[in-house]
């Protein structure tokens, strides 16, 4: 590993001493590679994940083009807040992965929250 990598990892480790998903309040969890935007739904009390989309499922095979910009974490953030709403999930508390809040880990929030998520 690279030391970017290890950096966000040491961050990623001190932001979830903080951040931890309940079944009321579970934590959306964000995680992208240069190709590719990842986002789950996780109850940490059970250690169960509620929802997951990436772009690499089938709601994006139609797509086509580059995965890992803006426009798919606006997406991905869209499908997760809509799959959420459809479990019951209105609140969830944001786990950035390490990542700075900025570019797609904010257009994912944006979308998440535009699409009725609270956080």
């Amino acid at each position: 590993m690279n030391s970017t990598t290890e950096a966000r990892i040491r961050r990623h480790k001190r932001i979830r001493k903080k951040v931890f998903g309940t079944p009321e309040r579970p934590r959306l969890s964000v995680y992208k590679s240069l190709n590719n935007m990842y986002a789950q739904i996780v109850d940490d009390s059970q250690g169960k994940t509620i929802v997951a989309v990436s772009t690499l499922g089938k709601d994006f095979s139609s797509e086509k083009g580059h995965k890992g910009n803006v426009n798919a974490a606006k997406k991905v953030g869209e499908l997760v807040a809509k799959r959420a709403l459809e479990k019951g999930l209105k609140t969830v508390v944001l786990d950035r992965g390490g990542y700075p809040y900025h570019g797609r880990v904010k257009a994912l929030a944006d979308s998440a929250r535009k699409a009725g998520l609270e956080f």
